[in-house]
């Protein structure tokens, strides 16, 4: 399946035909494609996404990642035969996305029905240099006869989110014998979405156009020799009305003018282009591991390449989704996932993203002051599910009970708001890794000072101790409690940082400092108890447990709710994931090592793992704990959400947090990286199984290499002043380059 940087699929299989679509989807965090084949087949959903761009497909819906007309179906006949793999016989089939280069290449050897072979080479990819711009080639050659070839391609806008239109086509033309241009309309949101795409070949092809159906197409026919490759190219390019590189152009003109750049330069220099880039980003970012298992290394490629694509770093009014640009699923909505799990990567790597995603969330404080006034609340509470335009976007309901007809109302909106807390900690993370106080006085501020607000007026007097009830933490198996442990703590770390930097930035609001630390001194923050355990919520360690071990043998499945209703669970000793054990990797100094694996094995013990976002934590606790062993077989199980065999595990597109959070067990984890109060700290536990482990930092305007061995740590400071580095409590100097053995620690 894999190799050095390329996923391969080395046979067809139609069972596989999403989760390929989703593994191999190709993009640069302005536009995503999934990887569905060329030729049509009833099990592939195709799939092409614009970062922002979503609408309503009715009143009372929740908006969604707009699934818009299809660039990269071809229609191809040989001899008046269309090809299909489910057609003749499939002598070779390999393909592969090449992660260094973004390419996607399949290569056919077919035999139709007459038993005549032709080979098929299909390369696409969508361009690094240019956000607009995406291309295809299909090189065809005959091996035993001379034969005639039609291809049909162009400008599909058939495609729908699940059966749900949401594009009203505008115009639809041909240029100059040569351009086609589709322009569209989202109903509810009113985005206009213009593509343009351009076939080059062979000039004695015989071209014709057709427009019906949604549909505008080139039909390109052309007699090949026997043995003789024939290449046909295709070059699209993209604008929306959200553009902000218009330059006073319509999108459908300016999609028009790129087309045309594009397609002069053609595949192979737009390909070298983009290329170059994947090369310079991996020079900059790319995690090596030394082990004995090459899949580690795999993953954490796989990992980095999709965290980039999927990362619209060019415009800080989207952030990024639960599924990327790679499917529909979540309906393409952003949660916490992206402040906690994937922001950590962009800010110690290229900190300018992060601060978008973090603007992202400063330009929708509006509607969270909004949300938070509709539910009888000062401040902000932020949606959980935001898109474009900052307004709640969770559906009301679940899905339906097919037996009662009856649906489950959604009750994350409602009572799941440790989100706000959950910003409000990216922002000081942002602040401790880069010092930007231009940012900080202005948006910063005003996350935390509205956040806070919102704590602030949400907690319960309960006899003189302040209560937060009715909540739902990360684990939405335990719905409705109160006191959740990680919910109180991260509200009180909100309201605590925002005092904090009101006295640092000079802001002078009596009023609110009153209530803010009578908010502090009266919280209820659960504590260990006699036996070392933190409480989940109120009533968590009192209530039943039962035998978890043929549910966590299906971890991801949720298949326990098949056997218990949503509310059995709730009074059960059941976790979906563990609400103790990310707020111990949040706050690692919060108790002391004994402390945190007692909690860390009665937690685990009642997890069974059915977010994708649970195992990469526990591995990076686990790591703290001196767990070595269940820490690696936890970050090895983490890669495998995606990456596992299960054919339908990524279906609707890739668990973006999840990927986001390998990197986190890399180096928060297995390097055991800290960063605050200007000193960056680090205390390595590499698992046995990796000899060394080699990762860039950057951190407080220092651009780092770090290089760890179980005999060595080695540190390059490739720009920026000298710093201090802590090492397992020891302080150091990096003026340049700073080399440390295991044995100098040792004897220190």
């Amino acid at each position: 399946m894999t190799g050095k940087r390329t996923l391969a699929e080395t046979e067809f299989d139609v069972q596989y035909m999403k989760k390929y679509g989703s593994l191999m989807a190709q993009g640069n965090g302005y536009l995503g494609m999934r990887a569905a084949n060329e030729e049509a087949y009833t099990e592939q959903t195709r799939g092409l996404y614009i970062a922002g761009i979503y609408n309503k497909a009715g009143a009372g819906e929740a908006s969604d990642l707009v699934n818009l007309p299809d660039l990269a179906g071809m229609r191809i006949k040989i001899d008046g035969t269309v090809f299909s793999l489910l057609d003749g016989e499939i002598c070779y089939y390999r393909r592969q996305l090449d992660l260094s280069g973004g390419e996607l290449r399949r290569q056919i050897l077919w035999k139709n029905r007459e038993g005549a072979r032709f080979h098929l080479l299909f390369q696409r990819f969508v361009s690094k240099a240019d956000l607009h711009v995406l291309a295809s080639k299909v090189t065809i050659t005959s091996l035993d006869k001379d034969a005639e070839v039609e291809v049909a391609s162009g400008i599909d806008a058939q495609q729908t989110n699940f059966g749900r239109q949401h594009l009203a086509e505008r115009a639809v033309r041909v240029f100059d014998e040569e351009v086609m241009m589709g322009s569209y309309e989202t109903g509810e949101s009113g985005h206009r979405i213009a593509a343009a795409a351009i076939f080059r070949c062979d000039k004695r092809a015989v071209r014709s156009f057709t427009a019906k159906n949604r549909q505008l197409l080139q039909t390109v026919k052309l007699k090949i020799e026997d043995g003789k490759p024939y290449e046909f190219e295709k070059i699209s390019a993209l604008y929306t009305s959200l553009d902000r590189d218009l330059e006073g152009q319509e999108p459908e003109e300016a999609c028009v003018l790129k087309g045309r750049e594009a397609a002069k330069a053609g595949y192979k220099a737009l390909f070298a282009a983009s290329s170059a880039e994947w090369q310079a980003f991996w020079q900059r970012k790319q995690v090596k591991i030394a082990s004995r298992d090459p899949f580690d290394q795999f993953a954490l490629d796989f990992a980095l390449y999709h965290l980039e694509i999927m990362a619209p770093s060019h415009d800080e009014r989207f952030s990024v989704g639960a599924k990327g640009l790679t499917g529909e699923g979540y309906k393409g909505h952003v949660f916490w996932d992206s402040e906690i799990f994937i922001l950590p990567f962009h800010l110690f790597t290229e900190p300018e993203t992060a601060r978008k995603l973090l603007r992202y969330r400063y330009l929708k404080l509006e509607g969270a002051k909004g949300k938070a006034a509709q539910n009888g609340y000062e401040g902000a509470l932020f949606p959980w599910e935001s898109a474009f335009s900052g307004r709640e976007e969770t559906p009301e309901f679940a899905a339906i009970n097919i037996r009662t007809g009856e649906r489950q109302r959604v009750a994350s909106p409602l009572a799941e708001h440790h989100i706000a807390a959950d910003i409000a900690y990216a922002t000081v993370q942002y602040y401790e890794a880069t010092t930007d106080e231009a940012f900080m006085k202005k948006e910063g501020l005003a996350l935390l000072k509205e956040t806070a607000r919102f704590w602030i007026s949400r907690a319960t007097d309960e006899g003189g101790r302040l209560s937060l009830k009715d909540v739902i933490g990360p684990d939405e198996y335990t719905e409705h409690v109160d006191n959740n442990a990680f919910t109180n703590h991260m509200a009180h770390y909100n309201v605590k940082q925002a005092l904090r930097f009101m006295a640092q930035f000079g802001e002078e609001e009596e009023a609110f400092k009153r209530r803010a630390e009578d908010f502090l001194d009266r919280l209820y923050l659960p504590e260990a108890d006699r036996e070392g355990l933190i409480p989940q919520d109120d009533t968590f360690l009192s209530l039943p447990e039962i035998d978890l071990a043929k549910y966590k043998e299906h971890q991801g499945s949720q298949g326990i709710l098949l056997d218990y209703s949503r509310k059995e669970v709730n009074d059960m000793q059941i976790l979906k994931q563990a609400d103790v054990v990310m707020l111990l990797y949040l706050f690692p100094d919060l108790v002391p090592p004994e402390t945190a694996l007692r909690n860390l094995e009665y937690y685990e013990y009642r997890t069974i793992h059915d977010s994708s976002l649970s195992k990469a934590i526990h591995a990076i606790v686990a790591v703290r704990c001196g767990q070595a062993e269940s820490a690696y077989r936890f970050f090895q199980e983490a890669c495998e959400i995606d990456l596992g065999p299960d054919p339908n595990s990524s279906d609707e597109g890739l668990h973006s947090a999840a990927l986001g959070a390998l990197w986190l067990v890399t180096v928060f984890g297995f390097a055991n990286i800290r960063a605050g109060g200007g000193v960056l700290s680090l205390a390595p536990k590499l698992p046995e199984q990796w000899t060394e482990l080699a990762f860039p930092l950057v951190y407080r305007g220092r651009r780092l290499e770090l290089v760890l061995s179980h005999e060595k740590l080695s540190f390059t400071k490739l720009s920026g002043p000298s710093m201090r580095i802590s090492v397992s409590g020891e302080e150091f100097l990096l003026e340049d380059r700073l080399e440390i053995t295991t044995v100098q620690l040792e004897g220190k």
